[in-house]
């Protein structure tokens, strides 16, 4: 049994040097230099990450911020101070707002597809069928393509005259088309190609969700009678809406970040028809030799990124909050 004593009145009370040398309580002295030495290793482990982050990207970052106001050439030297001219320029050079238009149009024609087809094959494969997993292998095959490989394929795709393309038109008697060398259909080729590309990273998330929604809703449903139909409009869907709200922001960002695909495909043409922000940037820093120019752009690029970013965060917040 523990006896708990108390000191006799008047006895000496034990200092704090004599408590920490017989093994007790530590001291805030004692406590202080533990802390001081934990935050030292853990700095240790992060800096690292840190030197990398600061060389690789907060440098980057700030010098190019800084070449906006300088005409620099591409060899690095100093190069004259312009102030705001480059910013000012950009501003009225028709250039820059039609591959503004190119990248906004691919956008909008690529993520609604990318968004719904995904939905629908993630839908067709969650289901019991013969073979699924070939089915399944078969959607998300083609996202772990490299984008040389996928650009090849779909440039002999659309070859004219005998492309597969131009082939399956040909049996029904109409003519062959310029895929990727009539400005009407060049964008839409280019979208065509990237949604065989890239929808199976959309099919993989929203499997991942449908495998998620709880099988005793379905079940409760059925026995009230609600059809097939009836169960994807009330359950499903509504299971989905975060997800949902995920894939499409992802999937704005990468849309609007497009440049490979096109450089590969056809250049940004015909006539400058498909070519997006980023190739122009490209062909003004690395063409043109005038990387100020080229910071100026893709900082004015960068700020409609963020400015998308934020309207789509809010948008999302507000939809969620009235639920």
């Amino acid at each position: 049994m523990a006896v708990l004593r108390t000191a006799e009145p008047g006895a000496p009370r034990p200092s704090r040097a004599a408590g920490a040398a017989s093994g007790g309580s530590p001291t805030p002295a004692r406590n202080r230099a533990g802390r001081r030495s934990g935050s030292l290793t853990g700095w240790m482990f992060v800096l690292p990450f840190l030197v990398v982050y600061a060389l690789f990207l907060v440098w980057p970052t700030v010098s190019g911020l800084w070449m906006s106001f300088f005409n620099v050439s591409l060899s690095g030297s100093a190069g004259e101070f312009v102030a705001l001219d480059n910013w000012i320029e950009l501003f009225g050079d028709p250039a820059v707002w039609s591959s503004l238009w190119h990248t906004v149009q691919f956008t909008i024609i690529s993520t609604p597809l990318l968004v719904g087809v995904g939905l629908g094959m993630a839908l067709l494969t969650n289901r019991a069928m013969p073979a699924r997993w070939l089915w399944r292998l078969a959607f998300f095959g083609p996202f772990v393509l490299p984008v040389t490989t996928v650009t090849l394929i779909f440039v002999w795709l659309f070859q004219p005259g005998f492309g597969l393309a131009d082939t399956i038109l040909g049996w029904f008697g109409i003519e062959g088309i310029g895929w990727l060398s009539d400005p009407r259909f060049a964008m839409w080729s280019i979208v065509l190609a990237t949604l065989w590309w890239t929808v199976g990273f959309n099919y993989l998330l929203y499997l991942a969700a449908l495998q998620s929604i709880p099988e005793h809703l379905y079940e409760a449903a059925a026995i009230d009678g609600a059809s097939r139909w009836r169960q994807l409009w009330s359950i499903t869907i509504p299971m989905l809406n975060r997800t949902t709200g995920l894939i499409v922001v992802l999937q704005l960002l990468a849309s609007l970040k497009v440049f490979d695909q096109i450089y590969l495909m056809t250049s940004g043409g015909p006539n400058y028809a498909t070519r997006p922000i980023i190739q122009y940037i490209y062909d003004a820093g690395f063409t043109n030799y005038r990387i100020g120019y080229a910071s100026a752009i893709s900082y004015f690029f960068f700020a409609l990124i963020i400015l998308v970013s934020v309207a789509q965060f809010r948008f999302t917040s507000r939809q969620e909050g009235k639920k």
